[in-house]
């Protein structure tokens, strides 16, 4: 059977589609490299002495990654082992807390009918717009008449009331959980929790996946809440011992140590991404395939 001959039309609209594509790959390979190209240059720095960052940038790696590495880590005033420990306590326990308590949250508000549903609704979305800066100081006095001032737990445990991360859940249960799936397994008898942790938690799991990452990264990243709440060196978080370290004599500035510490710091966040990002490309599959 022979084939029809292609007319001028139809060669055009190929022309043009391979046009488009080639332009979205050339805009994709800019984007691409503009995100790789300050990680480069991160690690380019962190290898080098503040003589050499001082006289621009290069695309060669330095001889002093050892170096720095060393004196960051042995630095008396900047203890950063224990604040990897004390950021990655905070950051898990942020990013599993407030996942958990608002999808909990989400699936009361999506699976039950009550008088005042809306009402809480509307109230959890108002105190979304509310920014930390406004209740920060009545949350230090709080802390500090509870006797937690300095203290981790006030760092993680308020992430149990997280409005952001419940309004995402419930927009994502919403378009991606019916309720079919949960009258069923109540008529089967599972009881309100073991259908919330064996039935909904799976079907969430690529919600759960985005914010257990934006949260980590939030929590991961905060210096405002720490900065007022720590007082003992070896509570601190990075973030704090990083503009420590980034606020010293100027006589005894070591920029390689800084870049080294910013280096270290950002390890964690990228290894935390690699093991969940399969989970926001399902995601994203899902809601393709549904909407």
């Amino acid at each position: 059977m022979s084939k029809a001959p292609e007319t001028n039309q139809t060669k055009g609209s190929k022309g043009k589609l391979t046009a488009a594509r080639i332009g979205c790959y050339i805009v994709l390979a800019i984007v691409c490299f503009l995100c790789l190209f300050f990680f480069y240059m991160l690690i380019i720095n962190s290898s080098r002495n503040t003589f050499q960052i001082q006289q621009g940038f290069s695309f060669l790696p330095g001889l002093s990654f050892g170096t720095n590495l060393n004196n960051t880590l042995n630095d008396a005033n900047i203890p950063v082992v224990s604040g990897i420990c004390n950021s990655l306590i905070v950051s898990a326990l942020s990013a599993v807390l407030a996942t958990y308590f608002s999808a909990m949250t989400a699936y009361g508000i999506h699976a039950y009918v009550f008088k005042f549903k809306r009402t809480a609704f509307a109230l959890i979305l108002l105190i979304m717009t509310m920014p930390t800066q406004i209740s920060a100081v009545g949350f230090v006095n709080e802390m500090q008449a509870m006797g937690l001032k300095d203290s981790l737990i006030p760092l993680f445990l308020p992430a149990i009331a997280s409005p952001v991360v419940f309004f995402f859940m419930k927009q994502y249960m919403d378009s991606n959980l019916p309720m079919e799936i949960v009258e069923a397994a109540r008529i089967d008898g599972s009881g309100e929790f073991h259908t919330f942790n064996t039935i909904v938690l799976p079907i969430m799991k690529p919600a759960v996946a985005v914010q257990m990452i934006f949260t980590f990264v939030g929590a991961w990243n905060n210096y405002f809440i720490p900065a007022l709440l720590l007082d003992s060196a070896n509570k601190k978080t990075l973030p704090i011992l990083i503009a420590q370290l980034r606020g010293a004599d100027f006589l005894k500035f070591d920029m390689g140590k800084v870049y080294m510490l910013i280096n270290i710091a950002i390890v964690p966040v990228i290894i935390v991404y690699l093991f969940l990002s399969k989970y926001i490309v399902g995601g994203v599959a899902l809601g393709g395939v549904k909407g």
